[in-house]
């Protein structure tokens, strides 16, 4: 269901794998954050403080910042304030209970499997709005199927593929939403790996009360096991909603401590947009290559979506597991079946290991 699962082939057999279906950035956890574990070790006796104040101000700090290094253009500042801003125990949290606020909701498709999960536990209704064949956003179809519901979750980029919302074209999906009270989630888990191309919705999250944005430390920070995500969006009302179901004290103070010193990180941030673009171009180009794939489609994140031609994904997969690799099949993502397969982008060196053994292969 999930990418990352190394426990079942790996870690309980004693077997030790290069994962490649988990999307962490390679460059792994920042020292920022393991040079500064005594700080955090000093608060574990101390309840957090339950407002969050000091997390939510370097939030604010990181995404003022973000307004100007990430975008290509000048932007207008945000005027985000505490109570513009919801945290959660990971993305997943906050996505749960953002999903749980509404009785009917668009999901685009293929992408992240969560989404469909935390509709039917709150018994929300789905309207399923599919991507073009060559994985790209049909923006028609995306606002036909919100004349059907109260809103839509789609991610920017998108998990599976890694492609991202062309924001010119979305406008006037945003303008129909603003109009017509509907919620507009945009997941940009992946959203730091898009590098200083503007992608984020960011800067329109103040003119558009619809947007409620959902980022996380997991991904380009490399800190599954730190679960902390967070919200931004200037619809106070929908916000409180997610606010009541939670529960108190839900990030703990080694979250609060990252936060704190990773965002603050730009030496990290930056050596790790340069060596993703780097590293996606040259794994891309080479499995392009391959006669194994009937497709590879681009992206703008830190893994790569296959179509496979004369190997299923789980014949693949047996073939990559003897020789110590782990990928992810997408069987389980709806509109693609056993031929799609994704890759993570690793370190140059996991990367060509990986390219010699889809060699052999081929």
């Amino acid at each position: 269901m999930h990418g990352g699962d190394i426990y079942t082939e790996g870690i309980l057999k004693e077997k030790k794998l290069v994962d490649f279906s988990s999307n962490i950035n390679p460059l792994g956890l920042p020292d920022s954050f393991k040079d500064n574990l005594k700080e955090a070790l000093s608060w574990v006796q101390v309840y957090p403080d339950i407002q969050y104040r000091n997390l939510k101000r370097n939030l604010i700090d990181y995404l003022s910042f973000s307004l100007d290094y990430f975008y290509k253009e000048k932007v207008d500042k945000l005027n985000i304030k505490e109570e513009n801003l919801v945290l959660g125990n990971g993305a997943v949290e906050i996505i749960d209970l953002a999903i749980s606020n509404l009785n009917s909701v668009s999901i685009l498709v293929p992408s992240f499997v969560e989404y469909e999960l935390c509709a039917k536990k709150w018994n929300v209704q789905i309207d399923y709005c599919n991507l073009n064949e060559n994985m790209t956003y049909n923006y028609e179809n995306i606002k036909k199927s919100l004349e059907k519901t109260e809103g839509i979750i789609l991610g920017n980029p998108n998990n599976p593929n890694g492609s991202v919302i062309d924001k010119e074209k979305f406008i006037y999906i945003l303008d129909y939403c603003e109009k017509n009270n509907k919620i507009v989630i945009l997941d940009e888990a992946f959203i730091e790996f898009t590098g200083k191309n503007s992608f984020s919705f960011l800067n329109l999250c103040e003119r558009y009360k619809c947007i409620f944005i959902i980022r996380a430390l997991t991904k380009f920070f490399s800190m599954p096991g730190i679960r902390f995500g967070y919200g931004i969006s200037f619809n106070n009302e929908f916000l409180n909603k997610i606010r009541e179901k939670q529960n108190p004290w839900n990030i703990n103070c080694f979250a609060e401590i990252a936060v704190k010193y990773v965002l603050k990180d730009e030496e990290f941030i930056e050596e790790s947009i340069s060596y993703i673009e780097k590293e996606r171009t040259f794994i891309y180009e080479n499995l392009k290559k391959y006669h194994l794939f009937h497709e590879v489609y681009s992206t703008y994140s830190n893994f790569i979506l296959c179509k496979l031609k004369g190997i299923t994904g789980e014949e693949l997969k047996q073939r990559l597991l003897e020789k110590g690799f782990v990928l992810r099949i997408c069987k389980d993502f709806k509109t693609l079946n056993n031929n799609y397969v994704r890759f993570a982008i690793k370190t140059r060196e996991l990367n060509e290991d990986l390219l010699h053994v889809l060699e052999e292969i081929n």
